[in-house]
């Protein structure tokens, strides 16, 4: 007999457990289960991401997502506090810049008026003023920049995953260490989630919130096509024997991003198109830290011609190959069947106001807060992208 459930989440990282969150925090009353396989979330991106959080974005929702997402981690104890224990996510506020090229320019400055018309506190800085700002920043070819000066910055992400996690649990969410192995469907329902435990579950709704690397499989297995692919990004922790101080999160024009860490840096970037491929491997790509990142770092920063690696580690991004924006919320033909993925790389900074638009969806089958319904499935099954031109 199947364990029946109001709400079966699979996937226990940021989005499953922000979700369950939201529901159990609200007027919701209904049984929540997340199914998730890995409690250590030892390659989880939810625990191994960079932590950003960025309102530099050209699409309004994202903006507005960002926004929210900066009040909620800057009040994390009026959500996530248990007991009287408020979660230590150490948010750092210290901005993005985002450096442009003669060529991105005028784009950026589009994208720039949007999130100031929103309401996002980001500013132009001409080349004069960056080396006034950052005297350590080369700014020869570049067209200035893009800075922000309050709600951008980053935290510590597994804390953050683990805050979600640890308030759920306290509201009365169950989270059981399984796998989900197929989906049983019968005319516009799922009816049944079979478990590679031998348990099968009795969903009410069935949020498929399973990541990179199962997201796509698990949508398959009722029908739905999902663009998303596992890409492995690796990120590279390296010393400096010329101290530059403390940075903001700097994002250059060939995508090249780095931050300072303590008496640390940390760098990544996407790798170039052609080698970007579908991966579930963990293998570090130390070639790209060799001929793209240092490189790149040594001509924008001179006292990083001299920098020695430290240590170096990935994850995998369910990277949406139609437009690199999240994919959120029922499919057509599946009363009972929610998906949350493609975030490519966004989806903790997206997580609270994610979670609390799911959870929306769920309770009252419409968004009441944020109208988040261009990133409906709509778009995939009528090829429309919607293209994130700030995507970094």
């Amino acid at each position: 007999m199947a364990d029946p459930y109001d709400v079966v989440i699979i996937g226990g990282g940021v989005t499953g457990c922000a979700t369950a969150y939201f529901l159990a925090a609200g007027n919701f009353d209904g049984t929540i289960l997340i199914v998730e396989r890995d409690p250590t979330y030892a390659n989880a991106p939810s625990a191994r991401a960079t932590g950003g959080f960025r309102q530099q974005f050209s699409t309004p929702e994202n903006i507005r997502i960002g926004l929210f997402g900066a009040q909620f981690v800057k009040n994390i104890d009026q959500y996530l506090s248990v007991g009287g224990d408020t979660p230590a996510v150490d948010f750092k506020e210290r901005g993005y810049l985002i450096l442009a090229s003669p060529d991105s320019l005028a784009l950026m400055q589009e994208n720039l008026a949007v999130q100031r018309q929103i309401g996002a506190n980001i500013v132009y800085q001409s080349n004069e003023s960056l080396t006034a700002r950052f005297s350590w920043l080369a700014t020869d070819g570049l067209a200035g920049g893009f800075l922000g000066l309050e709600n951008e910055g980053w935290l510590d992400p597994y804390a953050l995953l683990q805050a979600y996690r640890r308030k759920a649990i306290s509201l009365g969410v169950k989270i059981i260490t399984d796998e989900v192995i197929r989906l049983q469907y019968r005319g516009n329902r799922v009816t049944n989630v079979e478990l590679v435990s031998g348990g099968s579950l009795n969903p009410g709704i069935v949020l498929n919130a399973a990541g990179a690397c199962d997201v796509s499989g698990i949508a398959a297995q009722v029908g739905v096509v999902l663009p998303v692919e596992p890409r492995k990004r690796c990120a590279f922790v390296f010393e400096c024997r010329e101290r530059i101080g403390v940075t903001p999160q700097m994002i250059l024009p060939n995508g090249v991003a780095f931050r300072s860490e303590g008496d640390r840096y940390l760098a990544v970037v996407a790798p170039p198109p052609e080698h970007d491929l579908p991966t579930r491997e963990f293998d570090i790509d130390y070639e790209l830290f060799d001929e793209l990142i240092w490189p790149t770092l040594a001509e924008r920063v001179p006292a990083f011609e001299a920098i020695k690696l430290a240590s170096a580690y990935s994850c995998h991004y369910d990277f949406n190959t139609l437009d690199e924006n999240l994919i959120l919320g029922p499919v057509p033909g599946l009363e009972n069947f929610l998906v949350a993925a493609g975030f490519s790389g966004h989806g903790l900074m997206q997580s609270p106001a994610v979670g609390r638009a799911l959870s929306e969806l769920i309770q009252y089958a419409e968004y009441r807060t944020l109208d988040l319904s261009r990133f409906s499935y709509e778009r995939v099954s009528t090829n429309t992208p919607l293209r994130e031109t700030n995507c970094y």
